[in-house]
């Protein structure tokens, strides 16, 4: 079904936004505005990933 490999592919760059905001807050002087990008960019996906289970269990 396309939604559930659209829901795996947000999954999988939700982590990939894990990954990479862990790597850059390592650095010690990490760029805040590009930590700040990345989170904003995992908080939109997850919302898209609740928003996808949602419409699956009303369905």
């Amino acid at each position: 079904m396309a939604i559930d490999a659209h829901l795996e592919t947000l999954t999988h760059r939700h982590e990939e936004l894990e990954t990479e905001i862990a790597v850059e807050m390592k650095h010690p002087s990490h760029d805040e505005i590009r930590i700040n990008e990345l989170k904003r960019q995992k908080l939109r996906i997850k919302d898209q990933m609740e928003e996808i289970r949602h419409h699956m269990t009303i369905n």
